[in-house]
């Protein structure tokens, strides 16, 4: 019975991972950020700092377009 129960934890830690990732990876993706760094979004600290981060830079997106939204 323990092994099941390490199992469905593991599988409920992947889909909330998933569910965590792909939004973050999606939007830093469009600021023009690798959406690699979405990974961040999972370690507690970091992910902080990863909104912190994406809230005050210049994004290369909007760099490309011209527009600036200051």
């Amino acid at each position: 019975m323990g092994a099941s129960i390490d199992g469905m934890v593991i599988v409920a830690l992947f889909l909330v991972g998933v569910l965590v990732v792909f939004p973050w990876w999606r939007i830093i993706s469009r600021t023009g950020l690798p959406g690699p760094l979405a990974l961040l979004a999972v370690i507690p600290v970091a992910n902080l700092v990863l909104l912190w981060v994406l809230a005050f830079i210049d994004w290369p997106a909007l760099k490309k377009t011209g527009s600036n939204n200051d």
